[in-house]
């Protein structure tokens, strides 16, 4: 059998898995890698940083399902991986990231580039190895593949010294993949199932609860068949848009701290809860012990450790969340809730997702014109904060793998690197990056990267000259004392595109937005519209820290009939008039 150099092992063994796109940076402890990748058949893709060459690989892998890849040195390359790894563990995103590192000989002696990089992302991987034999790394490579897209998800992470790279074995590819203590439970106990439907059959006021795991087993098509077949009104998570159609008439959007005001009072008054690839994260709960008090809990979850985490639940059922669902709905029986739908229709009538006009131009608005032009086709990606919220509300999302954002960690940076990584998995479809100036600033140094493979990207930057977020939580809880959070010597986005050779413009008027989102939508380049938007706009509705999910805060008065009757039971008086203890 002909032996192969580990580089040239590594190649194959990704070729076995599929890999068609790898996105990188070489350096001096991954060259023979590089070297290897010059002449296959596999995409390479160089970032401008390490981290966003992990955003790219995590963007790859929410909008296709399939697991992404990244390559990174050692020392600095490794570690400029972190938050990108972080980003896609706290998300359960299936991640294999492949770093160099130095001759075996040399780890511990704090050789040039040295870093442990096992040691740094250990707590941030769902798996790591250290590959110290080259006869190890076909295993190697089959079972991180194998770790990162079963059971729940997450990145894995290969540290490969540059001696191994160069020495040489004979390739032969595990068939299978056998590991001690790892067995994923994928079938839902038989008799827990039947204490489910036991109690949708008894529900009057039942809630499906829907998150990222709905989209990681690929059971949207399951949640909405189990909807419609019990008539059972869906909420999402910020990760789980897109796994119900929002188009449905048993939607309700998203839930949590800035979700729909009258899908948080649903939940509070619901009977029966069904988490469903959900952790009941502190963003959806508000005050834990007030959240849903009123009803019996079921959770649907592959990963063990999430069952009664932070919420104790009633039924747990441990297995994949398509596979349960499957069988969950070949006995389901629904209860009569068409009076728990019609108190539903009152309240989204009484408490719309809405905002008041105001003289300059607002994100909102900016989103749904979006949102509208696309017909909700787009995938979208979001950095973090006010407008990836807006975006969330305002966008309409009815198909998985649409909406790619940072929930767990909250990456500000995230959205522009996650953009390109979907535009390689799904060539063809129009991507957008919803962004703030401030997230878009953490890594806009990949327009280049967009640019030199002439991407399609299509850039929306909501530009209110600040950290929006932190500016909002400084004005209700720290008396509008804005430390650090205005943004000075910003650049002029549209310029500095237009000097990456991308296409750029500037939007100020209402009437300005959706002719600029067709001009951007009919070039064939990347573009980036900067529109500037009201500096002071908040991202309501809102549960305070601390608060239950049904005390929402909320923006308008109540507004005549010539302004639009516009219901509106709080708002507030001055800044810094709420407390976070």
């Amino acid at each position: 059998m002909t032996k192969l150099t580990g580089a040239k092992i590594l190649i194959e063994c990704l070729k076995k898995e599929g890999v068609e796109v790898v996105f990188g940076i070489p350096g001096g402890a991954n060259l023979p890698t590089f070297d290897a990748l010059f002449d296959s058949s596999i995409k390479v893709i160089m970032s401008r940083h390490e981290q966003g060459a992990a955003h790219m690989a995590d963007g790859y892998a929410r909008a296709t399902g399939k697991v992404g890849v990244c390559l990174a040195t050692s020392g600095p390359g490794a570690t400029n991986l972190v938050t990108g790894l972080a980003t896609a563990f706290m998300d359960s995103i299936p991640i294999v990231a492949i770093t160099g590192q130095v001759r075996t000989y040399m780890i511990g002696n704090d050789a040039f580039q040295e870093a442990d990089t096992m040691g740094i992302t250990r707590p941030i991987t769902k798996h790591s190895y250290l590959v110290r034999e080259v006869k190890d790394l076909a295993r190697v490579i089959r079972e991180s593949f194998f770790i990162a897209a079963t059971g729940r998800p997450g990145p894995v992470l290969i540290d490969l010294p540059v001696d191994v790279t160069l020495a040489e074995a004979e390739f032969v590819y595990p068939k299978e993949v056998n590991i001690r203590g790892y067995k994923p439970t994928l079938q839902g106990h038989a008799g827990q199932v039947k204490k489910a439907v036991e109690a949708i059959k008894h529900s009057k006021r039942p809630i499906l609860y829907a998150g990222g795991g709905v989209i990681a087993s690929g059971a949207a098509a399951e949640l909405t068949e189990l909807a419609r077949k019990a008539k059972i009104p869906v909420t999402t998570t910020l990760l789980g848009l897109g796994a119900f159609p929002e188009s449905h008439p048993l939607s309700l959007g998203m839930l949590g701290m800035h979700g729909f005001e009258y899908t948080n009072y649903a939940v509070a008054e619901c009977d029966l809860l069904i988490a469903v690839g959900a952790r009941f994260d502190d963003r959806v709960t508000g005050k834990v012990d007030e959240f849903a008090k009123k009803a019996k809990k079921v959770q649907i979850d592959v990963d063990p450790s999430q069952i009664s985490k932070t919420v104790p639940v009633d039924i747990p059922i441990v297995g994949d969340v398509k596979a349960t669902l499957k069988e969950l709905n070949t006995i389901v029986e629904g209860g009569e809730t068409n009076g728990w739908l019609k108190q539903i229709e009152e309240w989204k009538k009484k408490y719309p997702l809405l905002y008041k006009e105001k003289k300059k131009l607002l994100p909102q608005f900016v989103i749904q014109q979006i949102s509208e032009a696309t017909k909700g086709n787009a995938v979208v990606a979001t950095g973090v904060g006010q407008h990836q919220m807006w975006a969330a509300q305002f966008y309409r999302f009815n198909k998985p793998r649409s909406f790619l954002s940072s929930g767990g960690l909250g990456t500000m940076g995230y959205g522009f690197p996650a953009a390109i990584g979907a535009a390689f998995g799904r060539p063809g479809e129009v991507v957008f990056d919803i962004d703030g100036d401030g997230s878009f600033e953490m890594t806009l140094n990949e327009l280049a990267t967009a640019v030199a493979n002439h991407l399609q990207i299509k850039v929306a930057i909501l530009n209110n000259g600040h950290h929006g977020m932190v500016r909002q939580w400084q004005d209700l809880f720290y008396k509008g004392r804005h430390a650090q959070s205005k943004l000075t010597g910003q650049p002029d986005f549209a310029r500095l595109a237009e000097a990456y050779g991308a296409v750029g413009m500037t939007i100020t008027k209402q009437e300005e937005v959706r002719p600029a989102i067709e001009r951007a939508l009919k070039t064939p380049k990347t573009v980036l519209m900067n529109f500037l938007v009201e500096e002071t706009e908040n991202c309501w509705p809102m549960i305070a820290p601390g608060k239950p999910a049904n005390e929402m805060l909320g923006t308008y008065e109540t507004l005549s009939k010539e302004e639009g009757g516009i219901p509106q039971h709080r708002k507030f008086e001055t800044p810094g008039e709420l407390s976070l203890s």
